[in-house]
């Protein structure tokens, strides 16, 4: 399985397996990458642009993990695992009930510094609960287990949907402020 660089499993064999589309490629198959931030890798812009920008993964002999750039972040709503989705209540600092969970961290030590001897660095990011982000770091949960919420997930959600149910209604400034 797949560990952190502190050596914590981050609950998949591989990541790719689990990684969404690029956060690279743009509605008509070109890579933003190359056209927003050539400087920073210059052969590779120079590759696609000689391919009019085409993604490199859209090519029949190439997979996203061939691309030294890909990145895949989440900006889902529901836990990937236990499918809780998340409720956010505007004006409250409260921890939200979803976290972004890391499956790649590949191209680094274990102390965090590049490693010459893996692949590039590839994000790759899923949503996670609180509750099922903590049992895979503890190493045994997997991201692909089929689960139910944890009770105290779902009363937490319910909580803030009790919230938010309350900002709806309607109480004038005098009924609010009524002294007795």
């Amino acid at each position: 399985m797949e560990r952190t660089p502190t050596g914590t499993p981050v609950g998949v064999d591989d990541p790719y397996e689990h990684a969404g589309r690029c956060d690279h490629l743009t509605d008509d198959g070109r890579c933003r990458y190359a056209l927003e931030h050539a400087g920073r890798d210059a052969e590779f812009a120079a590759a696609r642009r000689a391919d009019d920008y085409a993604c490199l993964a859209g090519d029949d002999d190439c997979e996203w993990r061939d691309c030294p750039h890909f990145r895949s972040t989440t900006a889902a709503r529901e836990c990937v695992r236990c499918g809780l989705d998340d409720v956010r209540l505007a004006h409250e600092d409260a921890r939200p009930l979803l976290e972004e969970h890391h499956l790649s961290y590949g191209g680094q030590t274990r102390r965090g510094e590049p490693d010459a001897d893996r692949r590039p660095a590839h994000e790759i990011t899923v949503a996670l609960c609180r509750w099922c982000h903590a049992k895979v770091h503890e190493g045994w949960a997997r991201i692909d287990d089929d689960v139910n919420p944890d009770a105290e997930a779902l009363a937490a959600r319910e909580a803030r949907r009790s919230k938010e149910q309350a900002e709806f209604g309607f109480r004038s400034a005098a009924e609010r402020y009524r002294r007795k």
